[in-house]
């Protein structure tokens, strides 16, 4: 991590409360969202992995509506499971569900394990899982990152190298782990997820270095439900957080 990094984290506090502001007023109405049920949350994190939230959704239903829970799924034939996840592609992700469900069943008496090293020992939880459920069903303090966490990030920060490569994924890593919201992790997971996926989309321009960062890529970005924001940009332009 630079200086320039280590500079712009000591408004870690601004910067948190920023995007949590961003997204109490703007998250979406998403079925999963203000979930309760660990395994409801895994199973939603499972199936968001490299398919699209509006895809997701009816098969989210059906797959529970099938399964309830833990054990429904653990008891099931392999073959069931991978039917009810038919169309959604990367069936990887469903083998691995039902045998890390058979685990937690034979293991941890059907609950999933409340911290991140457990759960990273069950098939299928790679760190980002790992994280995402641990931070959200919970609440511990531990990042979870996927891409659209690291563009925010690399784009907040001004990382100009390769984001899917060292040195770099190590600085975004470094840095998401210093952002988690120590008192609400799960939202804090959830609320820098959104913003790189409705906001810092794909699309929008690389950072200017130092000149603009992030507010360089929510230009354009209409967020009429954000108190304190003109022009399209973000809030975090009202507190000179990216300048």
């Amino acid at each position: 991590m630079n200086n320039s990094h280590k500079k712009l984290l000591q408004k870690v506090d601004l910067i948190r409360l920023r995007v949590l502001e961003w997204y109490r007023h703007n998250q979406r109405n998403l079925p999963w969202r203000g979930e309760t049920d660990p395994y409801r949350i895994w199973v939603s994190e499972v199936m968001l992995q490299q398919t699209q939230v509006v895809t997701v959704i009816p098969y989210y239903h059906h797959f529970l509506e099938q399964f309830p829970t833990m054990a429904d799924l653990a008891a099931a034939p392999l073959e069931e499971a991978l039917k009810a996840w038919e169309g959604l592609g990367y069936y990887a992700r469903a083998r691995n569900l039902h045998k890390a469900a058979i685990e937690i069943v034979k293991k941890w008496g059907g609950r999933l394990p409340t911290n991140y090293a457990d759960l990273r020992r069950l098939p299928g939880f790679g760190n980002y899982t790992a994280g995402a459920v641990a931070s959200v069903a919970f609440a511990q303090v531990v990042p979870a990152v996927d891409g659209n966490v690291r563009r925010v990030i690399a784009r907040l920060f001004a990382i100009e190298t390769d984001i899917t490569r060292s040195p770099a994924t190590r600085q975004v890593k470094e840095i998401a782990t210093a952002l988690v919201d120590p008192d609400t992790p799960g939202d804090w997971t959830q609320a820098i997820m959104e913003l790189g996926a409705v906001v810092c989309l794909p699309s929008e321009i690389r950072p200017n270095k130092k000149t603009h960062r992030a507010v360089s890529f929510f230009n354009g970005r209409s967020l009429p439900a954000l108190p304190r924001v003109s022009q399209g940009l973000c809030a975090f332009q009202a507190e000179n957080l990216c300048v």
